[in-house]
């Protein structure tokens, strides 16, 4: 097939063998904890061998508890981990896909957490968090930085900071949930001091190792972040040599509104955003959100939208979706079809399943899981 999307890219010193990439999933599938287990092992080899060129791991933790969006969230903030993290850079290595680990602290999300911390004092589903003193954000910067350190020492080919979906870098950006007086607030200059604190910290510590970003360009509330602002942000990040960022739209609070719901059926319901983003900065762009054919993948690389297809859900519901597409089988592809059960059961604290799987792969799974 001759496709731009089988085409080889480059982030940084890194290539990638083609266009497609793994996008960030929380699935469950660590041990209680947080510690790898031999399920979450098994999840991404499988993702690694599906042909994508890069695997984006789900968030890992930099403060558990703090931090830590459920009992489950893989860790990255204590040594004790290292070697679970080092099999799995290995195992998605040994499938000839690069490996990413994404690194994240909840914020006011974190439900693992008795007291949820945040920029300011706005309430998160009857939860209210603290607001973060100076110090304590510095610690986090801190944070941040060791568990980056041990996403490289683990083997990783690159690390991801998790900037997308609310939690607490994105917490900062926000006008909605930032309503600090200091420098950390008000104006978007200064709410968007501590993610690149953070970023130009870890840049720092990890030296020629690439460092991306999940970015999150639209809250998609009223009172939220906006796509013009988010842009602006997107060009600090830049300016500070982000490999990549990888765009992505809604947060906890608007993914259930039922107009959100709605959009998010349509296939490549956030490309729009990512095209938006391309638009503003010259680092590479990953677009993301139900790009559910190779011909929609096709089109936002070819029409500049993207440089990078981001898979999560479609490439969950099938593994072989990118051999389906290189090879012209895109009918017998196994699409998701919207009906949301998984992302329920991850918002009850429950592990992950597709209702599109195989009665036998579901009851596997369940006896799997620890």
């Amino acid at each position: 097939m001759d496709s731009q999307l089988f085409e080889t890219f480059q982030i940084q010193d890194l290539e990638l063998k083609n266009r497609l990439t793994m996008a960030p999933l929380y699935l469950g599938y660590a041990r209680e904890g947080g510690m790898v287990s031999d399920l979450l092992l098994d999840h991404y080899r499988l993702m690694a061998k599906s042909g994508v060129a890069l695997v984006v791991v789900e968030n890992a933790t930099v403060d558990y508890p703090t931090g830590s969006g459920s009992h489950r969230t893989i860790r990255a903030d204590t040594d004790d981990n290292l070697v679970g993290l080092a099999k799995l850079a290995e195992t998605i290595k040994q499938e000839g896909a690069l490996a990413c680990l994404q690194i994240n602290h909840a914020g006011r999300f974190a439900a693992a957490a008795m007291e949820p911390v945040a920029p300011s004092a706005v309430e998160a589903f009857g939860r209210m968090p603290r607001a973060l003193s100076t110090q304590e954000i510095k610690s986090i910067r801190q944070n941040f930085v060791d568990a980056a350190l041990r996403v490289k020492k683990a083997g990783f080919d690159m690390v991801e900071l998790h900037g997308g979906t609310g939690y607490l870098l994105a917490q900062f950006v926000s006008p909605r949930t930032n309503k600090r007086e200091d420098e950390f607030g008000g104006s978007l200059e200064n709410r968007q001091r501590f993610p690149l604190d953070v970023l130009n910290a870890v840049k720092d510590a990890v030296g020629d190792f690439p460092v991306g970003y999940r970015f999150l360009a639209d809250e998609w509330l009223p009172d939220g972040l906006k796509l013009a602002a988010s842009c602006r942000f997107a060009r600090a990040l830049a300016d500070a040599d982000i490999a990549y960022i990888s765009v992505m739209g809604g947060t906890y609070e608007s993914f259930f509104l039922p107009e959100i719901v709605e959009k998010s059926k349509q296939d490549g319901y956030m490309v729009e955003l990512a095209a938006a983003v391309k638009q503003a900065v010259e680092v590479p762009i990953i677009a993301a959100g139900r790009i559910a054919t190779g011909t929609l993948a096709e089109r936002v690389v070819a029409q500049g939208q993207a440089d990078l297809i981001g898979l999560a859900r479609v490439l969950w519901a099938d593994p072989e979706w990118p051999e389906k597409v290189r090879q012209q089988r895109e009918s017998e592809i196994v699409h998701c079809d919207s009906c949301d059960i998984c992302l329920q059961a991850i918002m009850q604290g429950e592990f992950a399943y597709c209702v599109q799987w195989p009665e036998e792969k579901r009851e596997a799974l369940e006896a799997k899981h620890e």
